[in-house]
């Protein structure tokens, strides 16, 4: 099992350049996907993660070693290009369904959904209190929803697949961080996205129209740059910040995202109202949101102090 370095603080800093990158994301790609397709927008960041991450790796001398993808570590890296690949691809349909707001929070079922993976692929159970954060956040989830029971339960409608495109999405990031994870004792963390970045390329290219680049205006541009970007700066701090700092403490604080979604969503409401539907709230929404947070933190953290009295 991968044993962090113990740098905590540095862990800590790529955290919160994660919780930030994603907090903005689904905004960002709500405006792109006005001009592009999903798949395009996918692809083009992928390509761009690819060729970056290569040329950092080469000036350093440390492209991956591709014998060691066979057995089982062929299996975990294939496991990890075709969760990660499929999860970007889900989550903008979905995106594109539902509101940044409501995205950001039913997508933290995946990090949920990763430390539930844990009891099955590392033989965890989890304590009382990790129980009691789970279902804390699936009662912030309901509340959060709570203005749109109609829509979701009346009838399978455009929102109603939205959801369903972003938990399928959760589902697919907790098999590739799970497998991730295992991959740090073979691979350093930017090693592992620059093949799972590489793979996807081709992977996509059957169901992309790279075309639709040339027709975005100054603002589709921007937006393209900054979604690329974004996929190399959050996902290679996520994946650095793992190597540093547990598991249980990078889930607890990333669970605070999308709160800063919701925040920066506000923000823009009131500065170009209209410009972008963000998701009805209501008191019980905003205690919902709030559950959602408490219920991640709470699972992640008493994993962490379990597994501390069991070393002790």
């Amino acid at each position: 099992m991968h044993t962090v370095s113990g740098r905590w603080k540095y862990g800590l800093f790529l955290c919160l350049v994660t919780i930030l990158m994603w907090g903005l994301l689904p905004i960002a790609l709500k405006l792109l996907l006005k001009q592009m397709d999903p798949v395009t927008v996918t692809w083009y960041r992928f390509l761009t993660s690819a060729v970056l991450v290569f040329l950092f790796l080469w000036f350093k001398g440390n492209i991956p070693d591709w014998r060691k993808l066979k057995g089982k570590i062929g299996i975990l890296m294939l496991i990890a290009i075709l969760g990660l690949g499929a999860n970007y691809v889900v989550y903008l349909f979905g995106v594109e369904l539902i509101t940044p707001s409501a995205a950001q929070v039913l997508i933290q079922a995946a990090p949920m959904l990763m430390l539930l993976g844990s009891l099955v692929v590392f033989k965890e159970q989890f304590s009382r209190w990790q129980w009691i954060g789970f279902m804390t956040f699936v009662v912030g989830l309901i509340l959060f929803f709570n203005l749109r029971f109609n829509e979701i339960f009346g009838s399978l409608g455009s929102y109603t697949w939205g959801l369903i495109f972003i938990l399928i999405a959760a589902v697919l990031w907790a098999a590739y961080a799970l497998a991730q994870k295992q991959l740090l004792n073979h691979y350093s963390s930017n090693q592992i996205m620059f093949v799972i970045y590489l793979a996807c390329v081709p992977l996509l290219s059957p169901w992309v129209e790279p075309a639709q680049a040339i027709n975005l205006d100054k603002f589709g541009w921007f937006l393209l740059i900054f979604c690329c970007l974004n996929t190399l700066i959050a996902y290679g701090a996520f994946a650095e910040a793992l190597a540093h700092w547990e598991a249980s403490r990078v889930s607890a604080l990333l669970a605070i995202t999308p709160l800063l979604t919701m925040f920066f969503m506000q923000w823009l409401e009131y500065l170009y109202p209209n410009y972008l539907e963000s998701e009805p709230t209501n008191s019980l929404s905003l205690v919902g949101a709030a559950l959602v947070v408490f219920g991640s933190i709470l699972t992640a953290l008493a994993g962490r102090e379990k597994h501390e009295r069991k070393e002790g």
